[in-house]
């Protein structure tokens, strides 16, 4: 009874467009009323308890230093060591754009923010240099996905905490698959601008202007360095490094680049702030919708009800695959981690996966979300940057959206592409 309350309710609210973060307070609420075990008190508590934690406060530092390097003239220099570096190749627009969205990823730890960031720079230099206005926004928000899958990542931040795994262990599991979906998007990138004749930006960099530029670009070039070499060094924790990259970032925007000016900075912290807020609102009422779920024992039946189909491993992470991927379409990333990883993850252990692996599979297929509508916040990103209507831009992303199924199966299937790199940390 409590569950079918739940699931109404909840099912009820997405249908009438409530905010997702409400969505599940309501249904939560909804499923305490119906429940003779639990009072009012439990929602309360759950959402207290959501933030009452040190790993949590990663989560507003890195939203705080994303911003921070969105504006403070990063992203504008990461952009030109990738033109430095690609920008003479076939399709070098793409290959830039590709590249960049990489770089940034290393600093942002969110897609829509590499997507605004990145796009708002290379979709008006694409076009102009001929490519269509529709496979540009579609690159930039296939490669923008990026953002969450390679280190530092905000919903592998929310995984660990969710499930009780190394936050660094899943950082550096982010890494091999991050470049390896950089690297296909890259590959399918030169085809497709070798057929369409999409030449690069005609410039053949001399070794000395790569040096020059790569050397302007040091300072944000050193912000992965720092933040992974601080953790991985044993400097400090991932919520100290997130702490660390908002200094750093402030420092380097303010008194090195001298791109933030005083003024800028209360619009930072309120679009900062504006982005936790929604955030926290959401990690809260999904922490109690899920300690509902557990309580009613829903991870549980559900393992035993598919292991009783069949006890197949391709099988089960072919079923668990899908219902991502279903579930990325319509729903917003962290939420949806939040209330599918407890459930999930006794099911994938089960046939024996990996916490670690788990957590790159789930991420990998909530990271083709983005560009997945309805809900592919990477899609409505990168259709504001570059005028265009959304059912445009969606026939424009078919093929790099095939290209990162393909590699999440190979990601799925190849534990090693994942849990090579944690392997050599214990």
């Amino acid at each position: 009874m409590v569950i079918a309350v739940l699931v109404a309710t909840f099912a009820l609210c997405i249908f009438l467009t409530v905010p997702i973060g409400a969505a599940l307070g309501i249904a939560s609420l909804a499923a305490i009323v119906a429940s003779p075990s639990m009072d009012i008190t439990f929602l309360t508590r759950s959402l207290v308890a959501a933030s009452d934690s040190f790993p949590i406060m990663a989560v507003p530092f890195f939203i705080l230093a994303g911003e921070i390097m969105s504006r403070g003239g990063i992203s504008e220099r990461l952009l030109n060591t990738a033109r430095a570096l690609f920008g003479s190749y076939t399709g070098g627009f793409g290959l830039v754009t590709v590249a960049a969205c990489m770089f940034f990823a290393a600093i942002s730890g969110s897609g829509p923010a590499t997507v605004a960031a990145i796009g708002s720079l290379m979709i008006p230099s694409m076009t102009e240099k001929g490519y269509s206005q529709y496979y540009s926004g579609a690159i930039v928000a296939a490669a923008g996905s990026i953002g969450v899958i390679i280190p530092p990542s905000i919903p592998m931040v929310v995984y660990s905490v969710a499930v009780g795994t190394s936050i660094s262990s899943m950082f550096i599991a982010g890494i091999l698959p991050g470049l390896l979906i950089g690297v296909s998007l890259m590959i399918l990138n030169y085809f497709i601008s070798r057929k369409a004749g999409y030449a690069g930006d005609g410039h053949l960099y001399t070794f000395r202007e790569r040096a020059k530029i790569i050397w302007d670009a040091k300072w944000s070039l050193f912000v992965p360095l720092i933040i992974l070499g601080g953790i991985y060094g044993g400097v400090f924790t991932p919520t100290e490094a997130a702490a660390v990259a908002v200094l750093y970032g402030l420092v380097i925007g303010v008194f090195v680049y001298r791109d933030i000016k005083a003024k800028d900075l209360f619009d930072i912290f309120r679009q900062a702030g504006h982005t936790t807020a929604t955030a926290m609102i959401i990690l809260g009422a999904a922490t109690a919708l899920g300690r509902i779920l557990t309580m009613e024992q829903i991870p549980v039946r559900l393992a035993g009800w598919i292991m009783s189909f069949t006890d197949s491993k391709i099988l089960i992470l072919l079923l668990i695959n899908i219902l991502l991927l279903v579930v990325g379409c319509f729903m917003e990333t962290l939420s949806a981690i939040l209330i599918l990883a407890p459930i999930l993850l006794p099911l994938a252990k089960a046939v024996g996966v990996d916490p670690i692996h788990f957590g790159i599979i789930m991420i990998v297929n909530l990271a083709i979300g983005f560009i997945t509508p309805p809900v592919g916040v990477n899609l409505f990103v990168a259709c504001g940057i570059a005028k265009i209507p959304l059912e445009a831009i969606s026939k424009a992303i078919a093929k790099p959206l095939a290209v990162m199924l393909i590699v999440l199966m190979l990601i799925t299937f190849i534990p090693q592409i994942s849990l090579l790199l944690p392997g050599f940390m214990r």
